[in-house]
């Protein structure tokens, strides 16, 4: 058997892989509440109790040291009276706010100060093998001010790659030239690149990457992934023919329980709710094409036109906010003469949103609901199809608030952040099994 220890670990993506490739995950860690409810649930459905044969520890990674894990690990019950073996992997992907792209990045920002506290819990528990999840943007940040586990204090401007690569080998590790991988190629139907860093601690044989099982013919699509969703039944049955493997497999389930079974959904759709809209924001909705986001349509209004004859909710809008009549405004927006002040008044100012295509790839989910509308339907994706194209069976169950927002974001982390936030299965899986090879 092979033990993992998986920090960070959110609702569980990454742990889901890290099963399915073959682990027992003995401890893990987050500091969530909310992901705490999901993860626990999970895995007392897979036959992982708590305090038998695995312990999950709620807090901040700070409090966290190699003794408390080794103790932690020496009182389940499936070692009374035995030695605890040694932990064959670690897992954990720090929180990546700090280093993305997509955001503001803070060279300062405390979040990727806990890269360090990974670190030293790595060097604390000294595993065989260790593993670390990151965005992109992971590449090129440089730090500020950074002192290693060991006490080395790096130059100011220093890139973080090779403060983590001169890390590991200052507490016996080496590592595989970092690599940035697309979870599309590892059977994801969603294009999200992250960049992998394997250790190996020196006495051990070195790893390899995963090498890519789809490529750019044949990754999975969103049709692949979430057509037998699909709640309107006429574009049900124009789309949907039969349930795709993909679908077939996520709903009879890839994650063993101890026993070696997986878990089956049994026709149970958890976490399907779709959102209510108001009507003019599915008009708005609706004049999206497939493959094209807000500011595209903005500028295909003001250049080529658009008929809003069948959006009454948004042509009394309109009427309101320009002053004229419902007919003026119609052939207004049909005629292509329109300026940006009216573009904005029809479709607002968020020019981010995007209405996917139904025959790639889904773009990176992301935690916030609203960014993706449907390519079937006009409406923003429920967390269960999001949970699919992340390669989450549909057994798994989402628990806590479905969404939230303002301040509260910044404490809770409800079901569409859970299933954004986390690592998908299937690239997860991949990884993992590399580990395992070398471990057998």
């Amino acid at each position: 058997m092979a033990y993992a220890i998986d920090l960070f670990c959110g609702a569980g993506g990454m742990s889901e892989g890290i099963i399915q490739a073959g682990f027992h995950i003995l401890f893990s860690n987050d500091i969530n509440p909310d992901v705490q409810r999901t993860y626990r649930n999970r895995h007392e459905q897979l036959g992982l109790h708590q305090g038998v044969n695995t312990y999950f520890h709620q807090g901040d990674i700070k409090e966290l040291n190699g003794d408390m894990i080794r103790q932690a690990i020496s009182h389940l019950e499936i070692f009374r009276n035995r030695e605890i073996p040694e932990i064959d992997a670690v897992f954990g992907g720090p929180p990546c706010q700090g280093f993305s792209r997509a955001g503001r990045r803070n060279p300062n920002d405390p979040r990727n100060m806990l890269f360090r506290e990974y670190l030293r819990v790595i060097h604390e528990v000294s595993p065989k093998y260790v593993v670390l999840e990151n965005v992109t943007g992971f590449v090129d940040t440089k730090f500020y001010g950074f002192k290693g586990v060991t006490g080395h204090q790096y130059k100011d401007g220093e890139f973080v790659l090779d403060i983590l690569r001169n890390e590991f080998r200052m507490i016996g590790y080496q590592t595989l030239e970092p690599q940035i991988l697309n979870a599309a190629h590892y059977g994801v139907p969603q294009r999200r690149n992250r960049i992998i860093v394997i250790a190996y601690r020196a006495d051990m044989a070195a790893p390899s990457y995963p090498k890519q099982i789809y490529t750019e013919d044949n990754v999975l699509t969103i049709t692949d992934a979430i057509s037998d969703l699909i709640r309107d039944k006429k574009i049900h049955d124009q789309v949907h023919v039969k349930d795709t493997e993909f679908q077939v497999i996520s709903k009879a389930g890839r994650t063993p329980d101890t026993n070696g079974n997986v878990i089956s959904s049994k026709g149970k759709i958890y976490n399907n709710e779709i959102s209510r809209h108001q009507q003019i924001i599915t008009e708005r909705f609706s004049l999206f094409r497939e493959g094209e986001d807000g500011a595209g349509l903005k500028k295909r209004v003001m250049s080529e036109g658009i008929d809003i004859s069948c959006s009454p909710a948004l042509i009394k809008h309109c009427v309101e906010k320009m002053g004229m009549g419902a007919e003026d405004v119609m052939k207004l927006f049909q005629s292509g003469n329109v300026t940006r002040e009216n573009a904005d008044i029809l479709l607002t100012k968020k020019n981010i949103r995007t209405r996917l295509d139904r025959t790639k790839p889904s773009a990176t989910v992301m935690t916030i609901a609203d960014d993706y509308i449907s390519p079937f339907e006009p409406r923003t994706f429920t967390v269960r199809e999001l949970a699919r194209m992340q390669s989450f069976d549909d057994s798994f169950e989402f628990l806590g608030k479905r969404t939230t927002g303002g301040l509260r974001r910044r404490v809770e982390v409800p079901q569409y952040s859970q299933v954004g936030n986390a690592v998908p299965p299937l690239l997860a899986k991949a990884v993992a099994a590399e580990i395992i090879k070398v471990l057998v």
